[in-house]
């Protein structure tokens, strides 16, 4: 019987290194290699995966005899961290301003940046809106080891803010014929 349980859990082991979708679990390192443009593809999927978002405890239940499954809960618990919890402070990132929720809440900022026949107060306002959302991912996920002055992060907002307000009334050469 403990040859049976050995050999299954050799077995499972090596399955485990020879999957391209579970690699041996190592801390911190991404899944998927990145000498290569597929892996950095998958791993910036991975990174901006929307499920991500609606995870609010860490689902983390180990089975040590299935050591395959092990590994997949490793890289998903490690893909749930580093998707809610700052790399640098630990603390949890507000769901719309995670890398994972750039794509879901700013794609609504997206459409209403294209709305035909905007009237200046609303470009105005989805200018606005554009920029405070970037702003706010770019606070959210910024490199936390090294602290900035918040005036050096309010000017950069002021300065997007304002260069995008600034332009983008500016009729095209198609709308002044």
């Amino acid at each position: 019987m403990a040859d049976t349980a050995t050999t299954a859990s050799a077995a499972a082991a090596s399955a485990a290194n020879t999957s391209t979708d579970a690699p041996p679990f190592q801390l911190g390192k991404p899944r998927f290699q990145q000498t290569s443009f597929y892996g950095r593809f998958r791993h910036f999927l991975d990174i901006i995966d929307p499920r991500t978002l609606f995870v609010t405890e860490h689902p983390f239940k180990v089975d040590i005899w299935h050591h395959y499954d092990f590994i997949l809960q490793l890289w998903s618990a490690q893909k749930i961290k580093q998707a809610i919890l700052h790399p640098d402070t630990n603390e949890k990132i507000f769901m719309p301003f995670r890398m994972s929720g750039y794509i879901p809440f700013g794609t609504p900022i997206v459409v209403g940046l294209l709305l035909p026949n905007q009237t200046l107060a609303s470009t105005v306002f989805w200018q606005w809106l554009n920029q405070s959302h970037n702003a706010c991912v770019n606070y959210a996920n910024r490199n936390a080891t090294k602290p900035s002055p918040a005036s050096k992060f309010i000017q950069g907002y002021l300065g997007a803010v304002i260069s995008a307000v600034s332009i983008a009334p500016v009729p095209t050469s198609a709308t002044w014929s």
